[in-house]
């Protein structure tokens, strides 16, 4: 248990950032399962919909440290090549 003030409010801090950090996880995932679903649909239009929704999303979970910016890049990366192979 926290004995000062200032180790108290740092793990108040803790608690309210990682609840943050699990919406925005959640949010991600949740953006990406869109994907792959209109991508094993067979919807063009709409895999390309939810990409261009899904993209800014994981961009921002790497800015906000959420992900490794690499992990994000691969991941929107592997997305895009999916569905424009959808088109092709």
């Amino acid at each position: 248990m926290a004995n000062t003030s200032s180790a108290k409010k740092a793990t108040r801090q803790m608690i309210r950032r990682t609840e943050i950090n699990k919406s925005r996880h959640s949010r991600v995932k949740t953006e990406v399962r869109a994907v792959e679903e209109a991508i094993k649909s067979g919807d063009a239009d709409k895999a390309k919909a939810a990409l261009a929704a899904a993209e800014p999303t994981l961009i921002r979970s790497a800015q906000k440290g959420i992900m490794h910016k690499r992990t994000a890049s691969r991941k929107v990366s592997r997305l895009t090549a999916r569905v424009k192979a959808m088109s092709a």
